[in-house]
């Protein structure tokens, strides 16, 4: 790789009173995509070689820490210890989408493709519905409206979530490398290999709180459905889903194609929750050929 498709390093950025950690990939003067992380996941979820992929595709790329996870600003709030009812969420899925507005903000960005993976597409669809010329393409990747009536997880996605969360960094990394067994599915090994030392990339980066990721999870809970607003997206729109999605059904990324206008389904056959490698260069194609038309 060149210089320009290695990773720029860490930076931050002050978006309101949070503090956004964010890094680049290829030249500034190309047109900026931005990468959007989903359910705790910190952003070297979307990974080196798949940022430099897309600079070398004439990109300016942008991966970032949601609020609450990783390196960026951690959110100062927990559930009342009290409360018999519905819990109030600290934000929401559309303050979240607002983050990364205000990043672009800071780097002066006046609009950029937009990429989100599961939450992160969810927040990428926000971006679309209430920012839409901050918006040039919208790629929501295994992703929801959040409509009611969608398919449940699987019986193992669920027990991921419901596990009791770790106590230190080693319990973390295995918790890690187990999901992934389940949510991306076997027969990946070129991937499994990587899932280790990311997790332990993630500790040593940001540690393993899993509070953060409990008040993403509120956030998309309390967001409810988008699948009206997303009628008003002007963006030319990509969707992209595995045929074999535990977390969130493809039946979840139909509905989101059929919700925007004009939107393009793509749909990986073996691919479950994740991104394998294998995908890449279709995955990297077809963001690029979106970008093209618009």
């Amino acid at each position: 790789m060149s210089k320009m498709e290695t990773g720029s390093g860490e930076a931050f950025a002050e978006v309101g009173a949070l503090s956004i950690c964010y890094e680049t990939f290829g030249d500034k003067n190309h047109p900026p995509l931005i990468l959007i992380s989903g359910l705790g996941a910190q952003m070297i979820l979307f990974e080196d070689d798949f940022c430099a992929a897309l600079a070398t595709r004439g990109f300016w790329v942008i991966r970032f820490d949601n609020r609450d996870i990783g390196r960026s600003s951690r959110i100062d709030w927990t559930p009342p210890a009290d409360s018999s009812g519905p819990v109030a969420p600290p934000y929401l899925l559309k303050d979240m989408a607002a983050d990364a507005i205000g990043l672009l903000d800071a780097l002066g960005i006046a609009s950029a493709h937009v990429v989100g993976a599961s939450m992160g597409g969810m927040i990428a669809q926000e971006m679309a519905i209430g920012w839409p010329k901050r918006v040039r393409t919208l790629t929501s990747i295994m992703s929801s409206t959040g409509e009611p009536g969608l398919p449940r997880p699987s019986e193992q996605a669920v027990q991921v979530f419901t596990a009791p969360p770790p106590t230190s960094a080693d319990e973390y990394v295995e918790a890690n490398v187990r999901a992934w067994l389940i949510f991306r599915g076997v027969g990946f090994p070129e991937d499994e290999q990587r899932d280790r030392p990311r997790a332990i990339r993630a500790v040593q980066r940001g540690g393993f709180d899993p509070r953060g990721g409990q008040r993403q999870f509120l956030a998309v809970m309390a967001s409810g459905s988008r699948k009206a607003a997303l009628a008003t997206v002007t963006a030319p729109s990509l969707v992209i889903h595995g045929a074999d999605d535990p977390l969130v059904s493809l039946e979840a990324g139909k509905d989101t194609a059929a919700s925007i206008p004009g939107a393009k389904l793509i749909v990986f056959e073996r691919m479950g929750h994740a991104m394998p490698i294998e995908t890449w260069p279709r995955m990297i194609d077809e963001i690029a050929a979106l970008a093209a038309v618009s």
